[in-house]
């Protein structure tokens, strides 16, 4: 799930050092959600809402993969022919539903349905902020290690790919881009993190992901 980020980004202050390295390490995690630093959240919203409408409650699951070369933050690109947020790189996620058991049990089941990661394989450590994207929905993001092997099976209506990025890359301040659109209310800016893999594929994490990511960051840096 993913929405664009915009609005006038206030200036933060930096945090006092990068991600320590131990805590890009499982252990580290849980222990900082488990006794989580003074911090505060860098973005909360998107600053603007693009669809007036009632807010919906969702939530999203940011899965952290134990590989042996450290952890990757696995995400998904969105197919282009969905009304909604078509081609975007989001966490699998979606809307609450009435018999879901709170935003975890709506992260785990969303994960299932899109992607096909079942729960055996995932451990959730904690959560985030709730964030409100611009079509008002307030996402719960929920953090978790996944435990290899898994095998997936992505809902090809809705998910074009699912692939890997570093969580050392997302969590190095110097790759968190600050870039901007201009719309019809001015210059909005958001948070974008480029990415190339390997094989020279180019993958534009922006937006409400993005954000989430920056959130993760602060936190740890904290």
């Amino acid at each position: 799930m993913n929405d664009q980020a915009g609005g006038d980004m206030p200036a933060q202050p930096k945090p006092a050092a990068q991600v320590p390295v131990h805590r890009l390490q499982p252990d580290g995690l849980r222990a900082v959600f488990a006794v989580p630093p003074v911090w505060e959240p860098e973005l909360l919203n998107d600053r603007i809402l693009l669809k007036p409408r009632e807010p919906a409650a969702a939530a999203v699951l940011i899965p952290l993969v134990m590989r042996q070369d450290g952890l990757h933050v696995l995400l998904t690109q969105r197919t282009t022919h969905l009304r909604d947020h078509a081609g975007q790189i989001s966490f699998p996620g979606g809307r609450c539903e009435e018999h879901d058991n709170g935003p975890v049990h709506t992260a785990l089941r969303e994960t299932v349905e899109e992607i096909g990661l079942h729960e055996r394989h995932i451990e959730v450590i904690g959560q985030l902020p709730v964030y409100t994207t611009a079509t008002n929905f307030l996402v719960t993001p929920v953090v978790a290690l996944v435990q290899t092997p898994f095998e997936l099976s992505p809902d090809s209506f809705e998910v074009a790919e699912v692939f890997e990025v570093p969580l050392s890359f997302l969590m190095d301040a110097d790759k968190h881009l600050r870039n901007s659109f201009v719309t019809e209310h001015g210059e909005r800016y958001f948070y974008a993190m480029p990415w190339r893999n390997g094989q020279g594929r180019e993958y534009y994490i922006w937006g409400a992901t993005a954000a989430m990511l920056r959130n993760l960051y602060r936190l740890l840096s904290a």
